[in-house]
């Protein structure tokens, strides 16, 4: 037993030897309290502040760590959620070195509150579905490697051939992994294997390349391939409404003669699989279930896509791109893939400039310009604001216009997400566009000045069009918007 820098070694019978352990280790044990709510600075925005107001109503989001760190560590979270004082309180009660990284864990659960607009619920989803029937009698190929990883039906057998069998390739021992994890600890497999392999039906080694181990990304700190492998790893969500035991996932892996090296991050488990086998090696993210409601934004349209236990020919969503404006639905997104395309639904930052080089190295092409597909506000609010990455078209767009405002000075520039005024902006540009003799109804983008009360007005109910003049810079105008 280690107690700071020293050693502690006991002798005897087994039975006096575990007492001792435990009595020592009850008395190491310490409490730590801290409020979510003392997290936060004077620079957060109304995001940031909405998302705690929705945790405050969830906290079961945290089960999963709990279970998880009373399992591996013998440490007791309670949290207290209280709506009077509007505070959620965290006590934790364990040894000191393991309060600190449950205190981590949580501070970098705030960090991920703080990237993005809005935290979404666990059911916010779009339930897989079979494809329609005109592009289903040609996807045949792509239900049966769905139902390879999500079929709770196949046989240990059948798995064993996938693994040891004389047929057996990296995709196959990569489709078992998946197995296990989707059926038999039911999480959720989501992204690149989904597009790459089980829709694509894609592969790819490093060129001149003959030694597997190679195609290990030694400069990370946590296990990577080189981004020249397809597919490259496997993306889990763990359960919600369970604990996720990596050592009885291990055990399961270790009866088809699967073994895994396992490293811990703040926020998920990353696995690496079969460093020294000829087939090659693979990755494995099992992301913490709170941390995943964190992630309200999907880059590209490509990415989307997830399957689930025992849905064998489905597919799902991991964002609902299907409703307006955006109305881009499932059919859509697997002839992207079958064709090497991808949408871009998000305003280019560094992360997603990344993503979209790395998609057109692998011979993919942009479909159409960007979309920004943002995330609805949370139900007690009219409209979500969203920063625009200073590195984005739109961004630079605006800005320069801007700049030639004598001493304007930019403090932010936001996009606006506001359901009911966007539905009403596209059924008056519908109306508008009729009148127009080449259907435009955009005729000029146009800025408008007010005040702070003024923006907030704007951004809730819209600008007020029952005024215009007629003597504006550019003639007379009505703005819907």
């Amino acid at each position: 037993m280690s107690l700071g820098s020293q050693k502690m070694k006991s002798k005897g019978s087994s039975g006096i030897v575990l007492n001792a352990e435990l009595h020592l280790r009850q008395q190491m044990i310490d409490e730590l309290k801290f409020n979510l709510t003392n997290t936060s600075n004077p620079a957060d925005d109304s995001n940031f502040t909405q998302n705690l107001e929705s945790i405050k109503k969830m906290t079961y989001i945290f089960n999963p760590m709990k279970w998880r760190w009373a399992a591996e560590k013998q440490v007791e979270i309670t949290i207290n959620n209280s709506t009077a004082t509007k505070t959620c309180e965290i006590i934790i009660k364990g040894r000191d070195s393991d309060n600190a990284n449950v205190k981590k864990e949580f501070d970098a659960f705030i960090g991920w509150l703080r990237i993005y607009a809005v935290i979404r619920h666990p059911n916010d989803y779009v339930s897989p579905r079979i494809l329609r029937p005109a592009m289903r009698k040609d996807c045949r190929h792509i239900e049966e490697r769905i139902s390879r990883v999500t079929d709770t039906k196949r046989t240990p057998v059948d798995l064993y051939k996938g693994v040891q069998g004389s047929t057996a390739t990296r995709e196959t021992r990569m489709e078992v992994v998946a197995w296990i994890a989707v059926c038999k600890f039911d999480c959720k497999l989501e992204g690149g294997f989904v597009r790459d392999w089980i829709v694509g039906h894609y592969t790819l080694r490093p060129p001149g390349v003959t030694d597997p181990k190679k195609w290990i990304d030694t400069s990370n700190p946590m296990p990577a391939l080189v981004k020249q492998v397809i597919p490259c790893d496997l993306d889990c969500h763990l359960p919600s409404h369970m604990y996720f035991d990596i050592e009885k996932f291990q055990d399961e892996l270790y009866k088809y003669g699967l073994t895994c090296e396992v490293h811990r991050d703040a926020w998920r488990y990353v696995l690496l699989f079969d460093e020294d086998k000829p087939t090659g090696p693979f990755t494995m993210d099992l992301i913490e279930p709170h941390v995943a409601l964190t992630h309200d934004r999907i880059d590209l349209d490509v990415n989307n896509l997830s399957v689930d236990t025992d849905y064998t020919y489905e597919l799902g969503m991991r964002i609902d791109i299907q409703r307006k404006p955006y109305e881009i639905e499932l059919e859509k997104i697997v002839t992207n893939i079958k064709n090497k395309r991808f949408k871009v639904l998000r305003p280019v930052d560094h992360y997603v400039g990344l993503r979209i080089n790395k998609m057109q190295q692998r011979g993919w092409t942009q479909d159409g310009p960007i979309i920004s597909v943002m995330p609805d506000p949370h139900y007690k609010y009219d409209a979500v604001l969203v920063p625009l990455p200073s590195s984005g078209t739109l961004y630079t767009d605006v800005s320069t216009k801007m700049k030639s405002i004598s001493s304007v000075q930019i403090v932010s520039i936001e996009e606006i997400r506001n359901p009911y005024l966007e539905e009403t902006y596209e059924g008056m540009k519908k109306l508008i566009a009729k009148q127009c003799s080449n259907q435009n109804p955009n005729e000029q983008e146009l800025f408008h000045g007010t005040k702070s009360a003024g923006t907030q007005g704007i951004t809730d109910d819209g600008y007020d069009d029952r005024y215009f003049n007629t003597g504006s810079l550019y003639g007379k105008s009505n703005i819907y918007t």
